[in-house]
């Protein structure tokens, strides 16, 4: 069985618009991933024409405290990565920058283009894109709701990966499957580090890190780990 789980928004017809019907479908998706053993690493992807147009705005998803596209306030425990194609837009980009890590095709298209339309951000694209990009080049793309391409995506953080189109959902499941492949407390506990960490003032932050550090180093089989990677380079 694979560790990596595959979730669709699956709503091509729309450009993949999420009503309330798929926003709930996809919190409850992200939940049972989070929670199964078995599963490590989640990609998250549209379909060829589009990664999603963010809120289907004839079938507006309801406000719940998950956020209203389903999982985007979720403080999910293991990574996710969005695999991109097409349109990336609106509450998409907002979806797309509540994953950890972004694999874009080359003709992908990016923007909060619910600037035109006096919709705000409400899925937690004004907590992350700063964090993500940078104060001043959020701001940007927040107040101006420009469209960008997929090389200045990658140019300003945003975009982890630009792989040939068409090629993102195969590269991110790969991309999956090699962090899976690591020692997995060890991958948990520094991703929780570092989340956790962004909030927290240096002090506090670095004693953070030392606690997810001793987790791991005390944790057991760490010890045989260790002398496996020192076999091997040997």
């Amino acid at each position: 069985m694979s560790a990596v789980t595959v979730i669709r928004i699956d709503q091509g017809h729309v450009r993949n618009a999420i009503n309330s019907e798929t926003a709930e479908r996809l919190h409850d998706e992200f939940l049972a991933f989070d929670v199964d053993p078995d599963a490590r690493v989640a990609v998250l992807t549209g379909d060829d024409a589009a990664f999603s147009a963010g809120a289907n705005l004839t079938d507006l998803p309801r406000l719940r405290d998950s956020g209203p596209l389903g999982p985007t306030r979720l403080p999910l425990s293991k990574p996710v990565i969005a695999a991109i194609e097409g349109w990336c837009v609106a509450g998409g980009l907002e979806l797309a920058a509540w994953c950890d890590l972004r694999v874009c095709g080359e003709g992908a298209r990016f923007g909060c283009l619910e600037r035109r339309w006096g919709v705000p951000l409400i899925d937690g694209g004004t907590y992350r894109l700063p964090r993500i990009v940078g104060l001043g080049r959020a701001l940007d793309l927040i107040l101006t709701g420009r469209e960008f391409d997929a090389a200045e995506a990658y140019d300003i953080g945003f975009a982890t990966l630009v792989v040939p189109d068409g090629t993102t959902l195969t590269t991110a499941i790969a991309l999956g499957e090699r962090i899976a492949d690591s020692p997995w407390n060890a991958v948990v506990h520094d991703r929780a580090s570092v989340y956790e960490g962004l909030g927290m003032e240096l002090a506090e932050g670095l004693a953070n890190e030392d606690r997810h550090g001793k987790e791991v180093i005390f944790a057991p089989g760490f010890a045989d780990g260790v002398a496996q990677f020192e076999r091997r380079r040997g």
